[in-house]
């Protein structure tokens, strides 16, 4: 069992569709960061206290095929603050729906920045 990290914070929480599936049977690599994205958005604006963006991702790796039909479990903690950027650690995992065991399927690092009312950076409080 691929346990998220004790101090991560439960982001998204969703089940995998056939809509999602790429020619192998698994779901697409880019749903998947499409909901790591979303995951992000939201730590960071819980820790900015507003607005924020994504603005690169130092790591993306994909450990392990997410399947179709799967329940699939964002992790994240703020791994560091600058004046406006965060890092953001985000841990993806996969579990059969009806309850289990459950195991990484992706890990990232993305780098979000604070945004003000105008869409410029502000220091993160």
């Amino acid at each position: 069992m691929d346990a998220a990290p004790d101090d991560a914070v439960p982001l998204v929480r969703t089940l995998t569709l056939p809509s999602e599936a790429n020619l192998n049977g698994g779901v697409f690599g880019g749903w998947i960061m499409a909901e790591l994205d979303k995951a992000a958005g939201l730590l960071g604006m819980r820790r900015a206290q507003g607005p924020c963006a994504t603005v690169a991702v130092e790591n993306l790796r994909f450990v392990t095929a997410l399947k179709v039909g799967e329940e699939f479990s964002i992790y994240g903690q703020v791994e560091s603050v600058g004046r406006s950027s965060m890092r953001l650690k985000l841990d993806g995992h996969a579990a059969p729906p009806g309850g289990g065991e459950t195991r990484r399927v992706v890990e990232a690092l993305f780098v979000s920045v604070a945004l003000d009312g105008e869409g410029r950076t502000r220091p993160v409080p």
